[in-house]
């Protein structure tokens, strides 16, 4: 074997160590991105879901007119708007529940006629 081949050898051997480190490190990456993505989309979801169940409360006869329950709702609202900004992140794993959700996308189901 002269010196090239060696050098060459080597230069390949570095190339495919580099290049898999590369795709494992990506590969993880992607992986991170994707559970922040669903934890987001989960954290949404109950931020919505505490905005609605305190807007219900507030219009209840008991509390009506409530000044503190009245900021709750407000605080909640733009807590809520705040976490909007980041729909680009969360969105990344709710593209297939929200076309299933939109009607967009139904899965082929029959009906059985009585």
């Amino acid at each position: 074997m002269t010196q090239l081949e060696i050098i060459l050898l080597f230069l390949l051997i570095a190339s495919l160590l580099f290049n898999i480190g590369v795709f494992v490190y990506a590969r993880a990456a992607i992986l991170r991105l994707l559970w922040v993505s669903e934890e987001l989309g989960d954290l949404k979801v109950m931020t919505t879901s505490f905005s609605q169940h305190l807007e219900s409360v507030y219009n209840m006869e008991m509390f009506y007119g409530d000044q503190t329950i009245e900021n709750l709702i407000d605080h909640a609202k733009s807590y809520d708007e705040q976490l909007s900004t980041f729909e680009y992140i969360y969105s990344l794993t709710d593209n297939d529940q929200e076309t299933d959700a939109d009607g967009d996308e139904e899965p082929d189901t029959e009906t059985e006629e009585a």
